[in-house]
């Protein structure tokens, strides 16, 4: 069990990778948390969690509104008495195409989401980690963010945004012994494809990655466990694609 005793809260958890987080933490022993807005399919996951003999609660959660995120930790450490890992994966996405047909609504959105939740985050958690001695934050952010394609522009700031946050962090933290590191999934099989997509064809966003395939959420769940982890506790500012090879 490698997160045997520990505290996990996994954003934006109902469904896609952060589902996949969620399940693949909890197998390996962790209390999850799993916070997202949907709450159907955030009580769902958590009831097949639980049933399949892990241990976990659903918090409502919107890592876009700063109180709302409070609320998290707080519940959180009120439930289990801590927290040791958050995996900052809730985001979103605009439809792919041209750049100039996104309106302010939705970059706002974008950028809320995928980017000043980590501020809300870190405003809520990094008191508790010190407070406690350490901790860990997992980052999604996306293959986006360092090789960016038209047609997600937007989408694309904004997960770079994140990964430079996400080092920019670890740095700063480290005396700390807070680790924060980053995951760039390649496009993968979410409730956010269709978006993703746009006007194209699987087939061609497949034909780019030399592995041939999209993502699983077992794919980001993995690398997930991994960087939270003992194992990887002297691994912190790290940029990890699980691309298929995307990325070379």
């Amino acid at each position: 069990m490698r997160l045997a005793g520990k505290v996990a809260i996994v954003t934006g958890a109902a469904s896609g990778f952060g589902e996949g987080i969620a399940r693949r933490f909890a197998e390996e022993g962790a209390r999850v948390v799993l916070a997202d807005i949907n709450d159907a399919a955030g009580e769902a996951v958590t009831d097949s969690i639980r049933h399949g003999g892990g241990e976990a609660i659903y918090i409502h959660a919107n890592v876009a509104e700063a109180n709302s995120v409070h609320h998290l930790v707080d519940r959180t450490i009120e439930h289990f008495g801590d927290v040791d890992i958050i995996v900052n994966n809730a985001g979103i996405t605009h439809r792919n195409g041209p750049m100039m047909d996104v309106d302010e609504a939705t970059f706002d959105r974008i950028y809320a989401v995928n980017v000043k939740s980590l501020f809300y985050v870190a405003k809520a958690a990094v008191p508790v980690f010190r407070k406690r001695g350490g901790g860990c934050f997992v980052n999604v952010a996306s293959t986006a963010g360092v090789r960016p394609r038209p047609g997600l522009t937007w989408y694309n700031g904004s997960k770079g945004a994140a990964v430079i946050t996400g080092k920019s962090m670890a740095v700063e933290l480290a005396p700390d012994n807070i680790r924060v590191n980053t995951i760039n999934p390649v496009m993968g099989e979410t409730g956010l494809i269709d978006d993703f997509l746009g006007d194209n064809t699987r087939e061609k966003i497949v034909s780019g990655i030399p592995m041939g395939r999209l993502s699983q959420p077992l794919d980001i769940a993995n690398a997930a466990l991994f960087l939270a982890s003992d194992e990887a506790n002297f691994i912190t500012g790290a940029c990890l694609e699980v691309d298929g090879g995307r990325c070379v």
